[in-house]
């Protein structure tokens, strides 16, 4: 595990024990949401194996928790449950990566493009806050809050669609995928024109160009998927 005090972990470990925080979120919840952020952030390397009493010492809380979180994850398909060792990190391949891209490629696109002929403008432009929001943390660099904030824009925007299979299976996929797509920190300008294809979408679903969302969503697809293809993870 790295230097202590501003990965996700240590955050967490500061927010469980916050006056209040049991109320504001399921502690079980709150921990699975720390150990999806450190995947993220590239802490937790796949093919590595995490004990649950470890990662509790590191959180400061019982290894209940943590071995219950763990468990939901391995349910996700981020982490292997290994009998008396403990969780590893689930490991993707290239080809794996392409398979994910390919499917979302086909429930998103078409999706997309029929939202542009039929999704009030209005309903397109609350989303705007959301994509302000990924170009905002694009700009500092904030790998976390631009996970966060695409995930919410882009099953908020299929949500539209009214099919609510579609969203959880767009939301499985991504959970997939994320954990090896920002293995180090991309290219700030790749990760900054990505940030602005979300405004671009919206600008296009907001005047109904069905040919242009299309085309903008291929796209964003395709360049999430070279972003993927970033550095090796640093060590946790």
């Amino acid at each position: 595990m790295g230097g202590a005090g501003n990965g996700p972990v240590d955050r967490a470990r500061d927010d469980l024990h916050a006056p209040g925080a049991g109320a504001r979120q399921n502690l079980r919840e709150r921990v699975a949401q720390a150990l999806r952020d450190a995947l993220v952030a590239g802490e937790m390397r796949p093919g590595v194996v995490y004990s649950a009493p470890a990662l509790a010492t590191r959180f400061g809380v019982s290894a209940t928790p943590v071995r219950e979180a763990m468990l939901d994850l391995a349910k996700e398909g981020l982490f292997e449950a290994l009998r008396n060792k403990g969780f590893r990190v689930a490991e993707v391949s290239e080809r794996d990566l392409d398979e994910i891209i390919e499917i979302r490629r086909l429930l998103e696109v078409p999706t997309v493009a029929r939202l542009a002929g039929q999704c009030p403008a209005a309903e397109a432009e609350a989303l705007r806050p959301i994509a302000e929001e990924i170009v905002s943390a694009a700009g500092r660099g904030d790998l976390l809050a631009y996970v966060a904030a695409d995930q919410r824009f882009h099953l908020a925007l299929l949500a539209l669609s009214g099919n609510a299979r579609l969203v959880e299976t767009v939301r499985d996929l991504r959970g997939r995928a994320r954990l090896y797509g920002l293995r180090g920190l991309p290219d700030a300008r790749m990760m900054a024109a990505s940030a602005c294809e979300h405004l671009d979408l919206l600008d296009a679903l907001v005047r109904g160009d069905a040919a242009a969302a299309e085309s903008l969503m291929n796209h964003h697809l395709q360049h999430v998927r070279a972003i993927w293809s970033g550095g090796p993870a640093s060590p946790w």
